[in-house]
């Protein structure tokens, strides 16, 4: 049985995935992802698994990877990397796993808006290059937070937003009543409104072709003088030559995020040495506590469905 690896956060973090791996006598090939279709393309074909991250599976890739490729383990959660309905079509199971990493990016999206909102990185790097610069920031105190999806990490999003005494609004097909209640979460059903009323806006929805550059001029020119994005889920989200002109105009008063439309981004990317822009290189979900049990469960769904157990994920249906 052989099995492409391609994750590196599952590589790279110590836990007791790599026991229960390295237990199933499997031939394990490492390669050290996200990879591109080219890439994908050169490995398929000779593998009967694939535990992956973030990685194009395309229809060409499964064109060749198939009929020896019998199953995908995904670490995480996003799958707009994977072709799922081609996949579905050939009844190949696409495994994931949802429920493990939504306390880490929430704690994630604080940790980008007070360095946002307070110039936490320019401050300390002038601190540490032997200056003293002392920038006025702001408070999250009582700001309006809007947050575009209100599932696991919308949800822990709310309860620390909720901490710091932020009215929180929300958005999601799926309203969660229970828990909106319970905290006090303002609901809209359309964008526009969302936008307008909040001073602050994080993302947490999945990429779909009805969500791609859900954030574009049209909707940024809705958006309060100086508000502020924080985007954790996916680049694609914003329609980035957008969101670079109206920080450029002050329209946006910054942009926090955690993914980028190519990672990692060119050196002359427009975004990378922008005053008003803060980027990590997709570390929301990559802590000790987090990645193992992350790997852990991608890699109880592998062994268990190959074993013909019931204990699997699985994001599709025939």
């Amino acid at each position: 049985m052989r099995v492409l690896l391609t994750t590196t956060s599952y590589q790279d973090t110590p836990g007791d995935h790599h026991a229960l791996l390295e237990s199933q006598g499997f031939d394990i090939h490492r390669e050290r992802g996200p990879l591109p279709e080219k890439r994908m393309l050169e490995l398929a074909g000779d593998f009967d698994a694939f535990l992956c991250g973030d990685d194009e599976i395309t229809k060409a890739v499964l064109d060749k990877a198939m009929p020896r490729l019998k199953v995908i383990s995904k670490y995480g959660i996003g799958l707009d990397k994977i072709d799922v309905a081609e996949c579905t079509a050939r009844k190949l199971p696409v495994l994931f796993t949802p429920g493990v990493n939504h306390t880490t990016v929430a704690e994630h999206v604080f940790c980008l808006l007070l360095g946002l909102v307070r110039n936490l990185v320019d401050s300390a790097n002038s601190v540490r290059a032997g200056q003293w610069k002392r920038v006025t920031g702001h408070e999250l105190w009582q700001k309006k937070l809007g947050l575009i999806g209100l599932g696991r990490i919308g949800q822990e999003v709310a309860k620390r937003a909720r901490a710091f005494d932020m009215e929180v609004h929300a958005l999601d097909l799926y309203w969660p009543e229970a828990f909106a209640t319970q905290h006090g979460v303002v609901r809209h059903t359309e964008f526009e409104s969302l936008l307008a009323a909040c001073d602050i806006v994080s993302l947490h929805t999945n990429l779909s072709e009805q969500t791609k550059h859900l954030i574009k001029a049209e909707r940024i020119a809705i958006m309060k003088p100086g508000a502020l994005l924080v985007n954790t889920a996916r680049s694609e989200l914003v329609h980035l030559p957008d969101v670079i002109d109206a920080l450029n105009s002050g329209k946006l008063g910054g942009y926090a995020t955690d993914v980028m439309d190519e990672e990692p981004p060119p050196a002359d990317h427009p975004l990378l040495h922008h005053p008003k822009a803060l980027i990590t290189p997709h570390i929301g979900s990559r802590t000790y506590e987090s990645v193992p049990r992350q790997a852990m469960r991608a890699t109880l769904n592998l062994v268990h469905y190959l074993g013909g157990q019931a204990d699997v994920i699985q994001a599709n249906k025939w």
